[in-house]
């Protein structure tokens, strides 16, 4: 069937293009009776909309959004939450002049390959603009999964990487240190270094890519359904499935592969409430792809946006070689408005599998 939706137990299905009427949401599994509190939902949309900062696309959309289905007098109703949201500042006329090309590393020519026809309106389904809808379900996933806390960060851009460690407590100000400067880097002084990084290489017309990592907190022991529904591979899945995502490393990853097994193991002792903890956890909080009671973590890279303002080779509809410059408004670097994206679909996991986990047990 068509790769509209995810989930399964708490499942989403986006709909709508960059340049058309609008995008939406529509959400099924919200349990019913849920005060949703929709000015949370408005704060996740502000952290992903365009225009926010000089480092990121001067497109000015609101993201104001109307609730169609599924809410009465603030609370959840347990039918599908639909959301809307409206195109205002939808302008396709920076497209026309190349409709007929293919741009270089974008969804153009596998979009046509599949379907014979595509909307070459900024990339209609493909465009970033779709996460709009993610966003918004992820932040009512949120609100179902409390006090499980996902928080989500800039680790590095191009070379530019912070000092390493997963927990935002140990940054100053904590998980609100993330949200201190425009690039979403929670140490000061490497924040900089990337902003400054960006703005050079937005003034040269290119782009940059980079990682982000994500950690999420009170997550309990037992969610996942092996063997091909792990935790671990839903995040995978959820992850890679956000533009211009094209690598995922659950707790140690790769590093993981440089140890030992008496360096990787994470130790048992006993913790609280009658549950063992580990000492240490370069198992990303999830053995055999269920959740074992400490933090999941997980880091995401992202490729360049793939939109650049320098001219390039392509190629036409009919085969035929041409020159592109691309015009348009994109992001120099997807990473700072990628945070609330890779948060938003971790909730989406975690919500599917706490629900999934409640219908296991008697």
């Amino acid at each position: 069937m068509p790769g509209n939706s995810f989930g399964e137990r708490f499942r989403i299905t986006t709909f709508g293009e960059s340049h058309g009427g609008g995008l939406g949401v529509v959400i099924d599994g919200v349990p019913a009776g849920l005060p949703l509190d929709l000015s949370a939902i408005e704060q996740e949309l502000a952290r992903r909309r365009p225009g926010q900062s000089a480092i990121t696309t001067p497109r000015k959309e609101a993201d104001t959004f109307e609730v169609l289905s599924g809410l009465f007098e603030g609370r959840t109703l347990g039918s599908p939450l639909t959301f809307l949201f409206r195109n205002a500042d939808a302008d396709a006329r920076a497209y026309a002049p190349f409709k007929d090309l293919y741009r270089p590393s974008h969804a153009d020519f596998t979009t046509q390959a599949k379907y014979g026809h595509r909307d070459w309106r900024g990339g209609g389904r493909a465009s970033a603009r779709e996460t709009v809808a993610r966003v918004a379900a992820g932040a009512v996933a949120r609100q179902v999964i409390a006090p499980i806390d996902v928080v989500a960060w800039v680790h590095r851009v191009g070379d530019i990487e912070a000092p390493d460690g997963w927990d935002p407590d140990a940054w100053e100000g904590g998980a609100a240190a993330v949200e201190a400067n425009p690039v979403r880097c929670p140490d000061p002084a490497t924040a900089a270094a990337m902003e400054a990084l960006i703005r050079a290489v937005r003034a040269d017309g290119d782009t940059i890519g980079g990682v982000v990592r994500c950690v999420c907190r009170n997550v309990p022991a037992g969610l996942g359904e092996p063997v091909f529904d792990k935790l671990e591979a839903d995040l995978a899945k959820a992850m890679l499935s956000l533009p211009a995502a094209k690598g995922f490393e659950s707790g140690s990853g790769y590093a993981g592969t440089r140890m030992r097994g008496s360096q990787h193991n994470d130790p048992f002792v006993p913790g609280p409430n009658g549950q063992p903890i580990t000492t240490s956890n370069r198992s990303g909080g999830i053995q055999g792809g269920i959740s074992n009671g400490m933090p999941v973590t997980f880091t995401v890279a992202f490729k360049p946006v793939a939109t650049i303002f320098q001219p390039q080779y392509t190629v036409d509809e009919n085969n035929q070689p041409s020159i592109l410059t691309p015009r348009g408004r994109h992001d120099p670097c997807v990473l700072p408005r990628a945070v609330p994206m890779v948060e938003a679909m971790a909730a989406l996991v975690l919500a599917d599998h706490l629900l999934k986990a409640r219908a296991s047990r008697p």
